[in-house]
């Protein structure tokens, strides 16, 4: 029986619903004139106000969105929209940075908390953003778990939680970083906050995993096709010289290009041999200090230099549109680490390409590779004893325990190769009888040992050591009161000294006692998880080894499919890799272009295609030479069967052939 009790609850329910139906319906027409206002555009691109109107709608929302498909506004213009400040959490620093200006510049709140800023600093950010004066507060994943972070973020008001590059979640795919883990203990302490996860580059299996570690409230995902028309993707195999062609291929394009190196020595190396060569090139890699990678970003963004000759630290999060090309010298380890680094070319919607130059010797180094990354269990065994060594930690002590671990003496004393050694420590981490903190960058420090007033008293023994004490008070505060971080090639921009000299002058001015001067370092960090057990009662689970080894063993042979294959279209290879089935032929790979001389009319084709369909759709299986009975051209039947069978139309089992159902 139903009550006036029951009616006037649901009465009540619809007319809350009608009225969260009416708030969502304004803010989406909101979100679309802070599109304009902000950004000058009449309207949005592909998913964007799919995905703008879900998280606005207050759900759990996964975008998958190409690189150069416009994710940023996906939660940049819903932050403006809904009240209180949206957490972007993204491992790209250089992203931060370069988003924060913008946003700046348009008359948006915006705020980044990354390394190499001091406490007070990340102090005044975190309360700007209590107080409810910043919008968009970007943070780095590593910078969740702080308590200062946590402690501040529980008297925030969060409008939701922005996880970029959320592949990164996932230890099924390409990139997966520990640190991203920490997001979920962040949604227990916003339980209201809905998240907006982002990637450019997920499996299908990637997908359901960052659903599942990101703890959503039903599924609720926005594809975007990954198929980048302008792009042409294409390998060039050459029996010579891989810089010979390089630089061919460099001298007969034209316009800004990237050039993907594997190792940091190599791309000076490349690097100087294209400026050899008359192509303007610099290099990047992630051991340069933050001024020299500005400068150099800086440099290729305006043009002053075309080719950025870099390693796979380069490029994430970088807003340069007009890249023509970009070349691959080594071989990528996977189809999302290719597809994502190639998709920085052509970003403007103009005609671009993606190039692969490869040797003979390519595959059996991907090969090679599976045995770095997962060294045999006994090596890791090995690893455990020797640190055990090195650090006097004895069996059923240790837990707790921190340790510098200066990796170059280690391999010296031990004999291990650094980069085996590296990965077995990082399968000890996740088994977790380690914690393996990897190059964690202790910035430089100074603090003023004189008063201030002794300090304007004092002049310095060298005209170097008056400019950096001016250059230091000038780019810093609170250096009387406490340690604050410096950053030396910074001192060296203001100073107009070289970077040697001012480290010089810095160590000259504490031996004066006038400042105490702690220099950067980056140093790797091991600390014992647990009690030291003897290693041949290690345990490696499914989950830590054999599982994670069998994804990379998939991800080589994927790479290496893509690497050798000589008769499907490169865009319907990667397109099919990320679960996109429904594909054509680009028209402009390798693979496209090579065919286009021998390829019979499409109008032949596509009647050959129906007339081949048709004998097969008894539902039997019929042997490849029962196809001579239909009388057509052999051209004709081989180009409408290799079509049929590479949009998985057919199936050719060992010479059978039968209609996928």
């Amino acid at each position: 029986m139903i009550t006036t009790d029951d009616l006037k609850e649901q009465t009540d329910a619809d007319e809350s619903f009608g009225r969260e139906c009416n708030h969502t319906s304004q803010l989406s027409t909101l979100s679309s004139q802070l599109l304009k206002k902000y950004w000058g555009f009449d309207s949005f691109r592909g998913i964007q106000k799919d995905i703008i109107d879900s998280i606005l709608a207050g759900r759990d929302t996964l975008g998958l969105m190409p690189t150069g498909g416009g994710k940023s506004i996906t939660f940049q213009v819903p932050a403006l929209a809904l009240e209180g400040t949206c957490i972007v959490i993204t491992p790209l620093i250089a992203l931060m940075k370069d988003q924060v200006q913008h946003l700046r510049g348009r008359g948006i709140r915006a705020a980044a908390i990354y390394s190499g800023l001091s406490h007070d600093e990340i102090l005044r950010l975190l309360e700007n953003a209590v107080f409810g004066a910043v919008k968009l507060l970007y943070v780095s994943p590593e910078r969740l778990s702080s308590e200062l972070f946590q402690t501040k973020l529980r008297h925030m008001k969060v409008s939701f939680i922005c996880v970029d590059e959320a592949h990164c979640i996932s230890q099924w795919g390409y990139d997966f970083r520990p640190s991203y883990l920490t997001i979920a203990d962040i949604r227990k302490l916003l339980p209201e906050a809905p998240v907006l996860a982002l990637t450019a580059t997920a499996t299908p299996a990637v997908v359901d995993d960052i659903q599942e570690r990101l703890g959503f409230r039903g599924k609720c995902v926005f594809r975007m096709s990954f198929e980048r028309k302008n792009l042409a993707y294409v390998v060039r195999h050459t029996g010579g010289s891989k810089e010979a062609e390089l630089i061919h291929l460099l001298k007969s394009t034209q316009g800004s290009a990237i050039v993907y190196a594997r190792s940091r020595q190599r791309t000076r190396d490349y690097a100087e041999l294209l400026s050899h060569e008359g192509v303007s090139a610099t290099y990047f890699h992630a051991g340069l200090d933050n001024a020299e990678k500005d400068q150099r970003q800086r440099a290729w963004q305006v043009g002053e230099v075309r080719v950025m000759v870099a390693t796979n630290a380069f490029g994430m999060g970088i807003d340069k549109p007009d890249v023509r090309l970009v070349a691959h010298i080594d071989c990528p380890d996977s189809i999302e680490a290719y597809f994502q680094e190639a998709g920085r070319a052509g970003r403007d919607g103009q005609p671009a390409q993606a190039v692969l130059i490869s040797d003979d010797g390519d595959i059996q180094k991907l090969k090679q590779r599976i045995a770095v990354e997962f060294p045999p269990k006994d090596y890791i065994r090995q690893v455990y004893d020797h640190l055990a060594y090195f650090y006097q930690v004895g069996v059923g002590s240790g837990y707790n325990a921190t340790f510098e671990f200066p990796i170059d003496k280690f391999c010296h004393i031990y004999h291990h190769f650094p980069l085996p050694l590296r990965s077995a420590m990082k399968i000890l981490n996740r088994a977790g009888y380690i914690e393996f903190t990897e190059e964690e960058e202790n910035q430089g420090r100074v603090m003023f040992l004189l008063e201030r007033d002794d300090l304007y008293k004092l002049q310095g023994d060298t005209k170097e050591e008056n400019i950096v004490i001016e250059a230091l008070l000038r780019s810093y505060t609170g250096l009387f009161v406490d340690y604050q971080y410096v950053d030396e090639a910074f001192l060296a921009m203001q100073s107009g000294l070289t970077q040697p000299v001012v480290y010089q002058t810095l160590r000259s001015l504490t031996q004066k006692k006038i400042l105490n001067f702690i220099p950067q370092k980056k140093t790797p960090y091991v600390r014992y998880m647990q009690r030291r057990e003897d290693s041949e009662n290690l345990q490696f689970p499914p989950a830590v080894y054999d599982e994670l080894r069998q994804r990379y063993v998939d991800r080589i042979e994927a790479m290496i499919h893509y690497l050798s294959s000589d008769h499907i279209c490169r865009n319907r290879l990667l397109l099919r890799y990320f679960g996109e089935t429904d594909t054509k032929d680009c028209g402009h790979c390798d693979i496209c272009l090579s065919r286009q001389d021998e390829l019979p009319p499409s109008d032949a084709t596509t009647q050959a295609q129906t007339q081949i369909t048709a004998l097969l759709s008894d539902g039997q299986p019929h042997p490849i030479d029962h196809l001579h009975r239909l009388s057509l051209d052999l051209k004709v039947l081989q180009a409408a069967l290799a079509q049929l069978i590479a949009e998985q139309a057919i199936i050719n089992d060992d010479g059978l052939l039968s209609l996928n159902q």
